[in-house]
């Protein structure tokens, strides 16, 4: 994953778009607050959803909860055509950084 940039959840605004692409079940046990959810698994049929990235010229920052799956993400994504970078540490990362999050149920967020 090293061809690809890196960035720190402290260079970060708190309400950034990232994407998140874990489960349903880790989504809501906690996230950033202005990430956009598409389990990985579920991509391929939804990659159109992230046009406004491509739209703004933007770079995707993509999240699991400590790398593993962004690393077989961010290639095909690049394939696609989208600017793609990780989320250094991942969720692990953002939560340990004391970056914002939320759940579905207002309950105190984890990241297992």
């Amino acid at each position: 994953m090293s061809q690809f940039p890196q960035v720190q959840p402290t260079d970060l605004a708190d309400d950034a778009v990232v994407l998140d692409i874990r489960e349903q079940d880790e989504w809501d046990r906690g996230h950033a607050p202005g990430a956009v959810h598409i389990p990985m698994s579920e991509l391929p049929a939804r990659v159109d959803e992230l046009a406004p990235f491509l739209e703004r010229d933007e770079t995707v920052v993509v999240t699991c909860r400590s790398g593993g799956r962004v690393a077989r993400t961010l290639p095909w994504l690049e394939q696609q055509g989208y600017e793609v970078a990780n989320l250094e540490g991942g969720m692990r990362g953002w939560h340990a950084a004391g970056k914002p999050m939320v759940t579905a149920d207002g309950s105190e967020p984890q990241v297992p």
